[in-house]
């Protein structure tokens, strides 16, 4: 397989090491040994050795989340998210994908989405329609909130309404490029939408991310492929905090209180923890369960539980465990796409609430 040397010094020291084998939430839910980045790192060294084709792999390299837990965890410094998404590129190349990677890639390309969806929800594009005016700030929904989870992108723009602020959303966004590049990796098609989405951006002052999963490709992934952003960026999750600090979001306090479930492209990849904590604050109280901060374990999203659902769910299950675990009633999260995974578990012992439903009341 054409791999970068540095991708191929990686695979060789992580297959031979089990300091993270216990940080992956995938092998933590399954139980599986396949689901650790030891296991993948063995694999993806039998194809360099040429003693397997790499099509044999494929399944397990997409069961994956690149989360980055096991970066975090290493004290020495190997990257299996890198080698991970380098494989999927070569793939690609090499025209190797699963099928079902394939029909994803395929619609991610053709319709902005990996879904196959092609019209918005109805209600979400009235919604859209009343903030069609062009004003300084951009209000960046993403592809999970547009096709996958309506209802919170229709909330979200309640919420930011509540700011008193005017904003643009944009009836035909284009796609951030988060998902082609976990699907496909720096390929030259992930940097072409990225580039047109940044294009889009740079028509405004300032660009507000909902999504997590946007935010961290465009405020990290996009300087390392070169795709650069004049516009000032900031998360949904820090522009609702201050907007709380300064007054412009007045918000009641409950009785109610939290355990935090931080999305790890904000906590870990941004650095960025204290915000969500800050708008929760001035609604509940807020208390910490196992693995928080950039310590957090990922609960699941939307993306993967379009190819492998049970296992999402098991993901998710495994985090509402957690805060079982350390009492909690109600569980929040700044993260869309993992609101709709712990959403999708049948439980009835923790709430799972999204910041829409905690600053609305709904």
């Amino acid at each position: 397989m054409n791999m970068s040397e540095k991708s191929k010094a990686h695979v060789d020291s992580c297959r031979f090491c089990w300091m993270c084998h216990h940080i992956c939430p995938i092998g933590n839910a399954t139980g599986q040994e396949r689901n650790t980045a030891r296991a993948r790192a063995l694999g993806i060294s039998m194809v360099n050795r040429e003693s397997i084709d790499l099509s044999e792999i494929m399944d397990n390299i997409y069961e994956c989340a690149t989360c980055g837990a096991c970066v975090h965890e290493c004290v020495t410094g190997w990257d299996p998210v890198m080698f991970t998404k380098e494989t999927r590129l070569q793939a690609a190349l090499e025209d190797k994908l699963p099928e079902y990677i394939n029909k994803m890639l395929d619609s991610a390309l053709e319709l902005g989405n990996p879904y196959g969806k092609s019209e918005l929800d109805r209600a979400l594009a009235d919604a859209i329609e009343t903030h069609s005016d062009k004003n300084d700030l951009l209000f960046w929904l993403g592809t999970d909130a547009r096709y996958m989870a309506s209802s919170e992108g229709i909330r979200a723009i309640k919420v930011m309404e509540k700011t008193g602020v005017p904003f643009t959303v944009l009836a035909d966004e284009t796609a951030s490029g988060a998902q082609l590049d976990f699907l496909i990796g720096g390929a030259e098609e992930t940097k072409e939408q990225m580039l047109r989405a940044a294009e889009v951006m740079n028509g405004y002052k300032t660009v507000v991310i909902y999504d997590p999963n946007d935010a961290k490709a465009v405020m990290q992934t996009y300087k390392e492929y070169g795709v650069e952003v004049k516009a000032s960026v900031m998360t949904y999750t820090s522009y609702l905090a201050e907007a709380v600090e300064s007054g412009k979001l007045a918000l009641k306090k409950t009785d109610k209180t939290v355990v935090i479930q931080d999305p790890y492209q904000l906590s870990r990849d941004l650095g960025e923890s204290d915000a969500i904590r800050t708008v929760a604050g001035a609604v509940a109280g807020v208390e910490e369960m196992l693995c928080n901060r950039d310590q957090t374990a990922w609960a699941g999203n939307i993306l993967m539980a379009a190819y492998m659902p049970e296992i999402i769910k098991k993901v998710a299950a495994r985090r509402i465990f957690n805060a079982k675990s350390v009492g909690a009633k109600a569980m929040l999260t700044a993260s869309v796409s993992e609101y709709v995974a712990l959403r999708s578990v049948e439980q009835d012992e923790v709430e799972i609430l999204s910041l829409e439903d905690l600053i609305l009341g709904e």
